[in-house]
C-alpha cells in the first residue's frame, strides 16, 4: 500500500494516535506497580519494626515502653517518622505465657511519598521472658 493508499483509506496520523493512547496506559500500569509497591514496602517495614520492638520489649531486663521506643526508631531510621506516630502495646495472657503485642496505625502512601488515603494497622507479637 502507497501513501496515497494511506489518505484514501483515511487511516493517517493513526499511529500517532495509537502511541498516545497505548503510552497512556503504560504509564498507568506504571504508576499502579509504583504504588503497589511502596505499599508492600511500607507494610513489610511496619511489620518488621513491630516484632522486633516486641521481642526488644520482651525482654527480661526491658519494658513495653523500651519496645515502642525501638519501634519508632526503626521505623523512623527506615522510612519516615510520619508513619511512626501511632504505637501501641497490650500484654496478653495465653496458656503458654505472657505476650507483648505492639501495633502501628499508619496511613497507606499515595506513590510512596504521598499523603495517605486508607488505614494501614500491622503487630508484632513476643513471649515475654
Amino acid at each position: 500500500m502507497t501513501t496515497a493508499d494511506n489518505r484514501a483509506t483515511g487511516e493517517q496520523g493513526s499511529a500517532t494516535a495509537e502511541f498516545t493512547m497505548v503510552s497512556a496506559l503504560l504509564a498507568l500500569l506504571f504508576v499502579a506497580a509504583v504504588q503497589v509497591a511502596g505499599m508492600i514496602h511500607v507494610r513489610n517495614t511496619l511489620i518488621d519494626a513491630a516484632s522486633t520492638g516486641a521481642r526488644f520489649g520482651a525482654l527480661a531486663d526491658r519494658t513495653a515502653d523500651d519496645g515502642a521506643a525501638r519501634t519508632q526508631q526503626l521505623i523512623t531510621g527506615s522510612i519516615s517518622s510520619r508513619y511512626a506516630e501511632e504505637i501501641s502495646y497490650e500484654y496478653l495472657e495465653t496458656s503458654e505465657g505472657r505476650t507483648l503485642r505492639i501495633s502501628v496505625r499508619a496511613q497507606v502512601p499515595v506513590l510512596v511519598v504521598g499523603p495517605g488515603f486508607g488505614e494501614l494497622e500491622v503487630t508484632g507479637s513476643a513471649y515475654e521472658y
